[in-house]
């Protein structure tokens, strides 16, 4: 039998803001365990990555997603995981379509619990890829 070749997923993650706050949740999952991540997932075929965001977020958060911008694009390959795996991973910009709408749990599984955080003071361990972001500057948050 002929051994395949892993190939790319795509993922699309969101930052969702709150004044100065990012939403974020403590990671229960083989890659980046007990790191804060923001809410996201895979894109499944046919969905524009508004639509993945707004899933992924209703799935992960029970939050209904308003307008959304796309920010940016990372490659990652995670080598050190028992099973390598590389992602192209579309970040996007986000608020909610309301503001009072608080995040649930629904995934406990996958999540310990999400809630805000302030972008200066953000907790620690950051999820690799967000981890990196942060490092190098970038910041969510429209210029004013």
């Amino acid at each position: 039998m002929e051994e395949t070749q892993p190939v790319p997923r795509v993922g699309v993650v969101l930052f969702v803001l709150k004044g100065k706050s990012v939403l974020l949740g403590r990671r229960r999952a083989s890659i980046g365990e007990s790191t804060f991540a923001l809410p996201g997932g895979h894109l499944e075929f046919g969905e524009s990555f508004e639509e993945c965001g707004a899933r992924e977020l209703m799935e992960e958060t029970g939050l209904v997603m308003g307008k959304a911008d796309f920010l940016t694009v990372t490659s990652k390959v995670f080598l050190d995981k028992s099973k390598p795996c590389h992602y192209v991973i579309i970040f996007l910009r986000a608020v909610l379509a309301d503001p009072n709408q608080v995040p649930q749990n629904p995934e406990p599984d996958k999540c310990d619990g999400w809630d805000w955080y302030d972008w200066d003071n953000l907790p620690q361990p950051l999820f690799s890829t967000l981890d990196e972001m942060v490092r190098s500057g970038f910041n969510p948050f429209p210029s004013t």
